[in-house]
């Protein structure tokens, strides 16, 4: 569909709202400089985003006397959006810092927000832990986002199945059955209870000297693991429904914890739905990572891979080499994206 073209009227319009935003922005950030300045900023140092309240973040200083600390910081305008996990520049004041610069990121997890815009979650991660449970029931399709997310992220994704001791002889067919499909493509899957602390030891070893985000619907128990994994923090930790046995968000703000046997843990706001609407069907399919081998062999070039003569995925499917379910999902996932578009 083509973008309807703004009157002159609409575009002018349009301008000077961008123009007002713009002195506002200049007009606060000078008020700033002036309120800090007076206050005798201290010099520049390196320091660790762990946590954001709109137009300020607290920052952890990474050197000087003051190694380890947290300090609140404002935010200049002109600076990208940052997020907990960066690593920035930034002057110490009498009551609040500034920051003034970010430092260059080695990955970026982001997520499109209902309106398509892209938001980013949290910066310089190297493991993403998916996190699902045996309540509320697995939805795969929500862990295939997830897997696509990390993959085209360039993150290692791990897959934890918590709440292990909720398994008994009605659910256990159809949870080996989720644990083997990902198995086979070659992704671990880690078993853990917060209840028994089963599995915590495996958990943790996989978390050492790495900065991981947890991420999954609410109610998998992403709160509880963290408590246990670091005593004495706390986390807030929400109960399921009973009328629909999904989790009730608890966390308000992307937060970042240090492991005491080394390595970091951001523990990221809970969302049941992890939409992929800024990306395109050639994406998509790089993203379920046992398709690769059979992309660009089907007969046809643009094959949609539903019921193509010489579709290689298809073929693929029909030799066992690429489950069904899969499959499935993959198409679900494109539908959604279509229609939202």
């Amino acid at each position: 569909m083509s973008k309807r073209k703004l009157t002159r009227r609409q575009a002018w319009r349009v301008e000077k709202i961008h123009k007002e935003r713009t002195e506002r922005a200049l007009k606060k950030d000078h008020k700033l400089d002036s309120q800090l300045e007076a206050s005798e900023l201290g010099p520049e140092q390196q320091g660790l985003i762990i946590s954001h309240f709109g137009q300020q973040v607290d920052v952890e200083a990474l050197d000087s006397e003051h190694a380890g600390k947290i300090f609140r910081c404002h935010l200049r305008t002109n600076l990208d959006r940052l997020v907990t996990g960066d690593k920035v520049i930034w002057q110490r004041g009498a009551e609040t810092g500034v920051i003034v610069a970010a430092l260059p990121r080695t990955s970026l997890l982001q997520r499109p927000t209902s309106q398509g815009e892209l938001k980013p979650v949290a910066s310089n991660i190297d493991r993403i832990v998916i996190t699902f449970a045996i309540e509320p029931e697995p939805f795969s399709n929500l862990i295939d986002r997830y897997l696509v997310a990390s993959e085209l992220s360039g993150i290692q994704p791990i897959l934890l199945l918590n709440k292990a001791d909720l398994i008994n002889p009605k659910n256990r067919a159809s949870i080996e059955e989720l644990i083997e499909r990902y198995q086979k493509i070659g992704y671990e899957v880690l078993t853990a209870s917060t209840t028994s602390e089963s599995g915590m030891d495996k958990l943790h070893a996989k978390l050492d000297n790495k900065t991981c985000v947890f991420v999954g619907q609410s109610g998998v128990g992403k709160s509880s693991l963290i408590n246990v994994l670091l005593p004495g923090v706390d986390i807030k930790v929400g109960e399921l429904s009973e009328a629909t046995k999904k989790g009730k968000h608890t966390t308000t703000t992307a937060r970042l914890f240090h492991i005491p046997s080394g390595g970091d843990l951001i523990d990221s706001p809970g969302i049941r739905e992890f939409a992929l609407w800024h990306l395109d069907e050639n994406s998509i399919i790089q993203g379920f990572v046992e398709f690769r081998p059979f992309i660009g062999l089907c007969k046809f070039r643009d094959c949609k891979h539903i019921s193509e003569p010489k579709c290689a995925l298809l073929t693929a499917i029909a030799e066992g080499k690429i489950s069904e379910s899969r499959m499935k999902s993959y198409r679900r996932i494109i539908t959604s994206i279509n229609e939202n578009k």
